[in-house]
């Protein structure tokens, strides 16, 4: 799996959840993860998941860290677990490198996003398209336009380009670790 991190500010719209945007937009064949900070505001038109189009959900923040994952030949079900391992490892990074260490040990994971209290730091979604499943999953640099109560790294005291960089080595790691156990057994008989 290729990783990289822009150093550019991109706004994320949702527009970018397509097949082959890491190649096109960023010349990454293949699988891959690419992280960059910049705001985000999810219109009706490019939301997928049916929650919150059903409760007309607001998704948006003035500064994020964005990841989005292309990952072949996997299912949906395989997807979403693979963004419930990017969230246990961005909890975990989190408690690493927070300056804020008694804040950061109140996080929690509830399914594909992380909380203190009802203070919501994520934002994510799976889903799949004909040729690849894609993975969106954010966290708030900044507390700034958010429309519900939330979390940022800032309160963290947490640099978003390093928690990046060491998160997307670590699943990367935990991918190829996965292919791996996949190939080293035999039937079971």
């Amino acid at each position: 799996m290729k990783a990289q991190f822009l150093d550019s500010v991109e706004k994320y719209d949702g527009s970018q959840l397509v097949s082959l945007h890491n190649y096109l937009q960023h010349k990454l064949l293949g699988d891959s993860i690419v992280a960059w900070v910049g705001p985000c505001d999810v219109s009706i038109e490019h939301m997928v998941d049916g929650e919150d189009l059903l409760q007309n959900a607001e998704i948006r923040g003035s500064k994020m860290l964005h990841f989005l994952i292309e990952k072949f030949e996997v299912q949906l079900f395989s997807a979403v677990a693979l963004q419930r391992l990017l969230a246990s490892i961005l909890k975990d990074q989190i408690a690493t490198v927070a300056t804020d260490k008694a804040l950061a040990a109140l996080m929690f994971r509830e399914g594909d996003d992380l909380y203190v209290g009802e203070r919501k730091l994520s934002i994510s979604i799976a889903t799949q398209t004909p040729l690849s499943s894609l993975i969106h999953f954010a966290v708030n640099v900044s507390n700034v336009g958010t429309p519900v109560k939330t979390l940022s790294l800032e309160d963290l005291g947490i640099e978003p380009k390093i928690l990046a960089l060491e998160s997307m080595t670590l699943f990367c790691n935990e991918v190829k670790s996965i292919r791996q156990a996949t190939q080293k057994v035999r039937w079971a008989k």
